[in-house]
């Protein structure tokens, strides 16, 4: 048998750029699953923005807060509301009014209306559903919505955490009484407004919100109540009043008579007028 002589091979070597290519060649084998996780293994995660919903706020003032922090044209979050499948009771009949809970919320480059929207509405039905709101609304025979709605009137009335029981007391003692509940915030939301000058010719409009001339509950919510509001909905303080006027900031008269009532609105006429019109005072039930 012949032998060939075969001289030495030499072995090749790879270039820098070459051995680049393998690199490059072997994890495109590998899969796409691979590359994700390597290129984005040193990014930071996304810091949330927060979006401040107040108690008190009524469906278009966040609807204009979440246009402005997501930066979309005005009204888009308010169209999103019709369309996104919100959880709302039926009693609602699609408005999310007093279901936008008041809290702070995450905002990132994924949050659009509608997932923004179905979380204020999640947390609503939440607060609504722990143990001493659904059952203290329970005891008085309310659906979770006639809480969520004597909240929003308690939250809009009230000047301040301490008054809640007792304003609650004053509806809970009205509406037992077959009494309308002539709260000027009802009139106020029939109007789009926020003051507390109620006129006589306000009293009279045309408005299933106006609590002067109608009664119960108005329809629905008038303002997106937080949970203190809930709270004082079904556990009112004790007591027998029937009326109530905020004299002065801080000080919040109730009365069980309506002479009595009198005498205190009265005293808050005297003494706006020497300080002129106040914005945001609770009103007068009864005037």
């Amino acid at each position: 048998m012949r032998h060939e002589y075969l001289p030495p091979q030499r072995r090749s070597r790879l270039t820098r750029r070459g051995r680049l290519a393998l690199f490059l060649g072997t994890l495109l084998a590998l899969g796409a699953a691979v590359l994700i996780p390597l290129f984005r293994q040193g990014e930071a995660p996304e810091k949330p923005r927060r979006l401040v919903i107040p108690e008190g706020w009524r469906a278009p003032q966040v609807y204009a807060a979440i246009d402005r922090e997501l930066k979309i044209p005005p009204g888009s979050a308010k169209s999103a509301a019709t369309t996104a499948a919100l959880a709302l009771p039926a009693e609602a009949k699609g408005n999310p009014e007093g279901y936008l809970f008041p809290a702070t919320y995450p905002v990132t480059s994924k949050s659009t209306p509608a997932t923004l929207l179905a979380h204020m509405v999640r947390t609503a039905n939440e607060k609504l559903a722990t143990r001493a709101v659904a059952d203290g609304g329970k005891a008085h025979g309310m659906t979770p919505y006639q809480t969520a709605t004597l909240a929003s009137i308690i939250e809009a009335e009230a000047e301040g955490r301490a008054d809640m029981g007792k304003v609650a007391r004053v509806v809970h003692n009205r509406l037992a009484k077959s009494m309308p509940l002539q709260m000027d915030s009802t009139i106020n939301y029939a109007l789009n407004r926020s003051t507390v000058d109620t006129k006589l010719s306000d009293t009279r409009i045309d408005s299933p919100f106006n609590t002067y001339e109608r009664q119960g509950l108005p329809p629905s919510p008038i303002d997106s109540p937080g949970l203190g509001a809930m709270a004082a909905a079904v556990a009112p303080t004790p007591g027998d009043w029937l009326f109530f006027v905020t004299v002065k900031p801080g000080d919040t008269r109730f009365s069980a008579t309506y002479d009595e009532h009198k005498k205190h609105v009265a005293e808050f006429n005297r003494i706006r007028a020497h300080a002129g019109p106040r914005a945001g005072q609770g009103g007068a039930p009864g005037k």
